[in-house]
């Protein structure tokens, strides 16, 4: 007699990608305290002065490049003495202490589901000075993707992490929406409504809603890997 035989033979491999700013790590709580920094060391003319250097840069790059803007300021002002306290306060600042509540429990917990990965955007040296001083790099195992625009690299991080399932947390509803347009049902997509573009009215009100959307990333811990899965149910 024939056996019959599952559908599936091995367990669904699924990966998971964790946005790092404002997902994991609060980086509105991070800028608001360069920007009172800013204001104590160089005053508010030229602190003024460092965040529009600072966006016209992010309009240029595509992300948010602080030091970038650090080392243009000083070619505004070659003399000031303060910048090297603004480096030092960048490089040294506390990031493990800027974790949303549960982050890394959120992690763990999700670990032996699958690879847990994150997936974020950033320069080549603060990014990872954020990722590493946070805690968040041991966390994943080092684990971690850094991109201009994640949401155009999406073929590399499937040579990387082949999967046969994603998930992928983010507070972004925009970055959120452009996956879900590409791997279309192999992605569940999280949205964690934290940080000021999780809260932006126009934001919320031209992309589409995400699969699941959560209050704070603590949330997670009320999920279930079947539950994140939809449509994967083995047979």
């Amino acid at each position: 007699m024939k056996r019959k035989t599952s559908k599936r033979s091995s367990p669904v491999k699924t990966v998971f990608l964790f946005d790092v700013d404002n997902t994991l790590l609060d980086n509105d709580r991070i800028i608001a305290d360069l920007g009172d920094y800013l204001n104590r060391e160089v005053g508010a003319a030229r602190a003024r002065r460092y965040w529009d250097i600072f966006e016209h840069l992010r309009t240029q790059l595509g992300y948010a490049d602080y030091l970038g803007a650090l080392q243009r300021y000083r070619s505004a002002y070659p003399h000031d003495p303060s910048l090297l306290a603004v480096s030092r306060f960048l490089i040294n600042y506390p990031f493990a202490e800027r974790l949303f509540p549960n982050a890394l429990d959120v992690i763990d917990t999700v670990k032996p589901w699958g690879t847990t990965v994150l997936l974020t955007d950033g320069d080549v040296v603060f990014q990872p000075r954020k990722v590493d001083r946070s805690g968040l790099y041991e966390a994943v195992d080092g684990h971690v993707l850094i991109y201009v625009h994640k949401e155009h690299e999406l073929a590399e991080v499937e040579t990387r992490y082949p999967a046969d399932h994603y998930v992928m947390v983010d507070d972004k509803l925009r970055i959120l929406a452009a996956i879900k347009n590409i791997w279309g049902r192999r992605v569940t997509t999280i949205f964690v409504r934290q940080g000021h573009y999780a809260m932006d009215p126009e934001l919320l009100a031209t992309c589409p809603a995400a699969d699941v959307s959560i209050k704070r990333i603590g949330d997670l811990l009320k999920y279930d890997l079947q539950g994140l899965r939809p449509g994967l149910r083995e047979t």
